[in-house]
């Protein structure tokens, strides 16, 4: 689960990040390059899992479920919090700026 969770916010901030390219706006980049990290690492963890249990990975206890769903959810909010301390940071449209020097 927590790999489907990380492959869907990698591929929903990439579809994004394509979509404003041209003026990146939203320094989405870093977002794509966290997502797409957690799957590569989420997939190897699949892979180990895999060798490890043979057949038997397919099918999951429900808590056991629960608890990687709750997981895959927690490393998409950690990506999207790292992102907007990352957006605060560069501040592209000069909006923090402006509010915090506003005379």
């Amino acid at each position: 689960m927590t790999l489907l969770i990380s492959v869907f916010a990698a591929v929903i901030s990439t579809v994004l990040w394509y979509r404003n390219a041209p003026e990146n706006d939203m320094v989405l980049a870093p977002l794509c390059w966290m997502y797409w990290g957690a799957s590569i690492m989420w997939f190897a963890d699949a892979i180990y899992e895999y060798i490890k249990l043979g057949a038997a990975y397919f099918k999951p206890e429900p808590a056991e479920l629960l608890n990687d769903t709750y997981l895959g959810l927690s490393v998409v909010a950690l990506g999207l919090v790292i992102w907007i301390v990352i957006l605060l940071i560069k501040d592209p449209r000069g909006t923090v700026r402006k509010t915090l020097f506003k005379k």
